[in-house]
């Protein structure tokens, strides 16, 4: 069937439809404007609906059903259930009905007649747009069940979020404003079996809410069971916005083991960086990848004599071995030193006295590496230089020697955390000499 014949069909049940409704008002000699205020639109709207220019939705007609005393179906096929015993519906066979723009809705026992509970075939839409706009809440009377088919389920119920998966199932009260929203990408399918209070027959009014929602990236991502909620625990009001955030486990916490190392552990082929180098060429980098690296860096830096607690200056630009370089000094517990490579050597005397600096690592680029040298004529704790990209008299090549060393390195009782040193910034010295702000590893979190 063409697209074109379906549309055509379409709009002829439209008009079908809104026949009924018209026949029926007049018999019941109800005025538009009595049906307007009873279904909650305007006149005009209301006269749309009626003339068949606009489609329905099935709060009106929910609405139209329980002011005319009639069985929904009887609106939308003009016959009444009649059947007790059982119906059996067909896969593709529903009867399709609006109850909200964009989703798909099949009801699956049409024909039966005094329902207490009202299945639900529902293709809910993939959209990027629906991750971070308004909130688009729904509620009617009694309870809810619904079934993730395929896809991923966004499911807010009152202030609760949870993210279902295929064969994931989630019974609620649905006078709690819900909502549903597909994620990763895909149109997610469910089985919604939609529950009328007290065991009544036929469906509670559906009621609508639109709150503005504030989407995180968690949220976009789909994430199931995020390694982070391992020490942050987050809470939201029922608008959605965040209202709370808590942390745990925060004295254990390493960010190389604890982030970098576990989501190695649960999606090592994840891309975790996309490096563009100056020619314009990339390479790109899984958590796996950042984990190998920077373990092989730690291995490297201790074998330099890089050990706990020294201070270490990283002047690398935005190389890709400042990622390595960065976290294997938090694998080893000595203090990182990010600084710019613009520094000239009274920069360089002023940082390698305050902070006692033992070691740097530096790009190759530029004059920075001999503003350095400079410096370290009059700073005796400079004890180690590390050159990144290049090669210079009196330096250590990492590229040419990071090879050689183990890609693992394991934690041990004495492996930094909590609120152990960790990092070092200089401030920009506004106002006086720059100082030192000393983080801990807590400063991730």
């Amino acid at each position: 069937m063409s697209e074109q014949t379906k549309q055509m069909n379409a709009e002829t049940r439209i008009r079908e439809v809104a026949e009924r409704i018209m026949r029926l008002r007049e018999d019941l000699g109800i005025s538009v404007e009595e049906m307007a205020a009873h279904t909650d639109y305007s006149v005009d709207d209301y006269q749309k609906f009626e003339s068949g220019e606009k489609d329905f939705t099935f709060t009106f007609i929910y609405k139209c059903a329980n002011v005319f005393h009639v069985e929904i179906s009887e609106l939308l096929e003009g016959s009444s259930p009649e059947l007790k015993g059982y119906t059996v519906t067909r896969k593709g066979e529903g009867m399709p009905i609006v109850r909200r723009e964009g989703f798909v809705y099949n009801r699956l026992a049409a024909k039966f007649k005094n329902k207490t509970v009202e299945p639900f075939h529902v293709v809910v839409p993939y959209s990027e747009e629906a991750l971070s706009k308004p909130l688009h809440l729904a509620s009617h009377a009694g309870q809810e069940m619904d079934i993730v088919l395929k896809g991923t389920l966004r499911m807010i119920v009152g202030s609760h979020t949870e993210i279902l998966h295929e064969g994931d199932c989630i019974y609620y009260d649905s006078s709690m404003p819900h909502d549903e929203v597909a994620l990763g990408g895909e149109d997610c399918e469910i089985y919604a079996f939609v529950m009328a209070p007290h065991g009544a027959a036929g469906l509670s009014e559906y009621r609508e809410h639109v709150i503005e929602h504030h989407a995180t990236n968690v949220d976009k991502a789909g994430l199931l069971h995020p390694v982070a909620e391992k020490f942050v625990n987050c809470e939201t009001n029922e608008e959605g916005v965040l209202s709370g955030v808590h942390f745990r486990n925060q004295d254990t916490f390493n960010f190389a083991f604890d982030i970098v190392d576990a989501m190695a552990e649960k999606c090592p082929d994840k891309t975790a960086m996309i490096y563009v180098d100056r020619d314009h060429n990339e390479r790109r980098f899984t958590f796996r990848d950042i984990k190998k690296y920077s373990c092989q860096t730690a291995n490297y830096f201790k074998s330099l004599g890089i050990k706990k607690g020294d201070r270490v200056m990283l002047v690398l630009k935005r190389h890709y071995q400042f990622w390595f370089s960065i976290i294997a000094l938090h694998r080893i517990g000595a203090l990182v030193i990010p600084a710019s490579n613009m520094l000239k050597k009274h920069d360089f005397e002023y940082r390698f006295h305050s902070a006692e600096v033992s070691a740097i690592v530096c790009t190759a680029d530029g004059d920075v590496a001999n503003e350095v040298d400079l410096a370290q004529a009059n700073c005796p704790s400079l004890k180690m230089k590390v050159m990144v990209n290049g090669q210079r008299e009196g330096w250590r090549d990492f590229n040419a020697e990071l090879s050689a060393y183990s890609t693992h390195f394991p934690r041990t009782e004495d492996t930094p955390c909590g609120t152990d040193p960790m990092l070092i910034f200089f401030s920009s010295g506004t106002s006086g000499n720059p100082k030192l702000v000393l983080h801990s590893y807590q400063y991730p979190l």
